[in-house]
């Protein structure tokens, strides 16, 4: 099995507003960076995009060490899903979960790869970090350069 890591981040120009998204994929040697952008969004629907688009984009089941700046996503994932999921997709005080719908995305696209989830202080130096927040940044400016009235 392939170990690949990622490391992904997302960012928004004011919460909610123009957001992007930024993942940097490692495999030995090669490394392959992808981002992405979504003109009204919040910085937490970046944050798990990142994530779901770059295990989203290995082609075969992977070791992947995944890396985020977000609590939010990694706890999430490894500790809250499972209640959320027990109770129907609602919270410990009985209202929907937010963002249940990327989520459910983010599940399905881990299922077939064994990840472990690991987190960073963001904005501290990380070599990773910061690039993966440069690419979540070009995914906002992305946006600039479409031509009036185009989806994404």
């Amino acid at each position: 099995m392939k170990k690949i890591e990622i490391y992904t981040d997302g960012a928004c120009r004011g919460n909610p507003g123009p957001g992007g998204w930024g993942a940097l994929l490692r495999y030995g040697d090669h490394q392959r960076e992808l981002f992405g952008g979504e003109a009204d969004t919040t910085n937490n629907r970046m944050e798990l995009t990142a994530a779901i688009r770059a295990l989203q984009a290995l082609k075969e089941p992977c070791e992947v060490d995944l890396t985020t700046d977000s609590e939010y996503v990694r706890k999430g994932i490894s500790e809250w899903l499972p209640a959320w999921k027990a109770r129907n997709w609602r919270t410990s005080d009985r209202k929907p979960v937010k963002n249940a719908d990327l989520w459910k995305l983010l599940e399905q696209a881990a299922a077939p790869h064994l990840v472990r989830w690991h987190w960073v202080k963001g904005h501290s130096g990380h070599e990773e970090n910061e690039l993966a927040d440069q690419l979540a940044n070009r995914g906002i400016d992305s946006l600039k350069e479409l031509p009036e009235g185009q989806p994404e």
